[in-house]
């Protein structure tokens, strides 16, 4: 069904924010700058979260404080790659999984997805599955991979592989959607719905955009429009709905590897407002350490810290006495976490970044949270009256890509089109001349970490590589991020406050 474009606007403006002013109506649900109440039905009624406590932390996710660093390669180039210059970048705070999704997780969504669209888009669940086969290798034996790793429960808690850069984004929006519907049930807005199909299934944008309806639960979301229904879906201004799950940059991806928080000899805390320093850089996601086994004078001093090919032939250590514990891939929750507390940022299984891959120089990439290409600008689709596009058979809202008229006279935007993964090219500062002289195109994806499969020189977070998008494998997983919205640390809000200090007489 259709729902006017302006009929949400008002209640859909911006994010949810607490109302801080030095006015008399701080806190009091009065605008500071009209002066006209919020949430009053008696005054046209706009909406506006009260009492917002800032974005609750999804389900799998850690916090990672953003900040500024140093990217690239910083170690010597063992491989002469030369294309990942070290350059300084800022990334903002976000939410990362704390491991790589697993088997069982990757299942529980074709599980979903088959519930759902089986009976009448069977593509679809096809097309989401792993490709087992990617275990195959004329010269070894890995039938019982290919057989049991995606699906016999002994296998459950270690990475999902085979899965393409598409699958893995897909995943990411499904994941965001079932989390934001377990949020509406939990408050109370929407029952438990487990015979959604097809076109009727949640998604966050429909159901925001009041296109799906599903069975509403016993709290109702007030509608305050003295010409509303009385009740309305809640939305993003309500504060109480997440954003969506994503792969993560190669900036974000690599921040986070480092774990540079621990290389501040005094960070942030209740009675301090942290130093601006660091004391070393990293060469690990363990720290600065030099060694891939375990320091402490305990139990575990000597093991590995991570999951890797020591060296040829070499994929677990000798009988009696393994070294990593693990042939090929492991548990996503062993090994040591990082100072950000992620598991197996280095070893396991490479993981997919959002970034197109192209070499690296000083000049050619924002400084302020880098990414080349990610994903095509788009637009929800409206229709001739200004009417939202009916959500598709899948249930879906309905995105297209920008085009020239709504960057017509856009004289400060710095891109052109809604597809930027060749824009470097376009330039002119690469030629790649895939299937010539090049491997790279524009389904050359940026993948990080190292796997089960690599030596250590992959392990390092300044180390990079590309995988085509459509290409799966058994040595490449993912994990998911997501968005920090408003304040960059917890608990705290933007900026930095001051007490008026006292005059002296």
């Amino acid at each position: 069904m259709k729902r006017a474009l302006f009929g949400i606007s008002l209640l859909s403006v911006g994010f949810a924010t607490v109302l801080t002013s030095c006015s008399s109506n701080k806190g009091r649900g009065v605008s500071e700058k009209t002066g006209w109440n919020y949430n009053d039905s008696r005054l046209g009624g706009f909406s506006a979260a009260q009492n917002y406590k800032g974005m609750q932390t999804g389900p799998g996710l850690v916090f990672i404080e953003g900040g500024s660093f140093v990217m690239g390669q910083t170690d010597e180039d063992l491989y002469y790659t030369k294309n990942n210059t070290p350059r300084r970048v800022t990334v903002s705070s976000f939410y990362m999984d704390e491991t790589e999704v697993a088997n069982v997780h990757y299942r529980e969504y074709i599980y979903w997805l088959q519930r759902a669209y089986g009976a009448d888009y069977p593509d679809v669940v096809d097309a989401a599955k792993p490709d087992e086969t990617v275990w195959r290798s004329s010269l070894s034996y890995n039938e019982p991979y290919v057989q049991y790793y995606f699906n016999h429960a002994a296998y459950d808690q270690y990475p999902v592989v085979g899965v393409t850069w598409d699958q893995a984004n897909d995943y990411a929006k499904w994941r965001s959607d079932r989390v934001n519907e377990q949020i509406l049930m939990k408050n109370g807005l929407l029952k438990k719905n487990p015979n959604q199909v097809n076109e009727d299934v949640f998604t966050s944008e429909t159901y925001v955009n009041g296109q799906y309806l599903g069975s509403q639960g016993r709290t109702k979301q007030r509608d305050l429009d003295p010409t509303g229904s009385g009740s309305r879906p809640t939305n993003y201004a309500d504060g109480m709905l997440l954003p969506n799950y994503r792969l993560p940059t190669e900036a974000e991806w690599e921040f986070a590897a480092l774990g540079a928080i621990a290389n501040n000899p005094s960070p942030r805390s209740k009675r301090s407002r942290g130093e601006e320093a660091f004391t070393d850089r990293q060469s690990n996601t363990w720290g600065d350490i030099r060694s891939v086994r375990y320091q402490e004078k305990n139990a575990q001093k000597g093991e590995m810290l991570a999951n890797f090919k020591r060296k040829s032939g070499d994929y677990g250590g000798v009988t009696g006495g393994l070294n990593d514990n693990s042939f090929g891939p492991a548990d996503v929750h062993k090994y040591l976490p990082n100072a950000n507390g992620l598991y197996n940022m280095a070893g396991n299984v490479n993981e997919w970044c959002m970034d197109v891959y192209r070499a690296t120089s000083l000049q050619d990439f924002s400084d302020y949270r880098p990414v080349v290409g990610g994903d095509k600008f788009t637009k929800r689709k409206i229709e001739s009256d200004y009417t939202i596009t009916e959500k598709d058979s899948l249930g879906r809202e309905v995105r297209v890509d920008i085009d020239s008229t709504d960057l017509a006279g856009q004289y400060n935007r710095d891109y052109k089109k809604a597809d930027n993964r060749d824009v470097l090219e376009n330039e002119g500062q690469y030629r790649y001349d895939y299937g010539r002289q090049s491997l790279i195109n524009n389904d050359s994806r940026v993948i990080k970490g190292g796997s089960w499969s690599d030596n250590y020189y992959w392990l390092s977070p300044g180390t990079r590589r590309f995988q085509q998008a459509n290409q799966p494998t058994a040595t490449t997983g993912f994990r998911c991020i997501m968005d920090r919205l408003g304040s960059t640390i917890l608990d705290a809000p933007s900026g930095n406050s001051f007490k008026a200090s006292k005059k002296r007489r």
